[in-house]
């Protein structure tokens, strides 16, 4: 049999201290706030000068807005979930304008989702357990499943839902077995045979 490898996404509950949900909300919710600011920014931008901004400019816009009063929290947690929240709002751009896609929207406070997704670079991997930056516990995951042998996952998504449910996402190479494709054609026999033009006396005493 062939294989192929794909990247699949393994997806566990976790239970964070009582202690420690405060601080994993406050990861998890930072994404929202900082997206819509740069959703913002890129429409007036568009609307009122035609010009594109980029994901380097909103960077930059992302550190100054961590000296702003309104918006020093988000020094208490790590960069990186912030920086991937605002690619993958460059990528919605991108795919707008390659006309791919609608125009990105501002997420709801209530109804979006709180999540955080790690790079490799922003977690620690030790002895089965994992800890994102800044954060002094590893995850307390429920290992419903095992990941591939050898996996090394290469982001780490902290979510909650709406019924307050954290759960983990890790991201992995995986490989698939697949069959191979049939070689020959397979009939089937209806039970009717033909002479020439004209069906045998079973047939038609099938049809009449």
């Amino acid at each position: 049999m062939a294989s192929r490898t794909v990247k699949r996404a393994f997806r566990y509950r976790f239970y964070p201290a009582p202690c420690r949900r405060r601080s994993c909300r406050a990861r998890s919710g930072c994404v929202r706030p900082v997206c819509d600011r740069a959703l913002a920014e890129r429409t007036n931008a568009w609307h009122t000068e035609q010009r594109r901004i980029s994901y380097t400019d909103t960077l930059a816009m992302l550190t100054a807005w961590k000296k702003t009063p309104d918006l020093a929290f988000l020094n208490e947690v790590s960069c990186v979930p912030l920086q991937q929240g605002l690619r993958h709002l460059h990528t919605a751009f991108r795919d707008f304008f390659g006309k791919r896609a609608r125009y990105p929207r501002f997420k709801s406070r209530k109804k979006a989702k709180a999540s955080a997704e790690y790079t490799a670079s922003a977690f620690r991997y030790r002895d089965g357990q994992r800890r994102p930056a800044k954060m002094a516990d590893p995850l307390d995951i429920v290992w419903s499943r095992p990941l591939p042998e050898g996996a090394r996952p290469s982001t780490v998504t902290v979510s909650r839902d709406a019924a307050g449910r954290w759960f983990v996402s890790l991201l992995c190479e995986d490989t698939i077995e697949t069959a191979p494709a049939p070689r020959a054609a397979v009939g089937v026999d209806a039970g009717i045979s033909c002479t020439g033009s004209r069906l045998d006396s079973s047939a038609r005493t099938t049809w009449s």
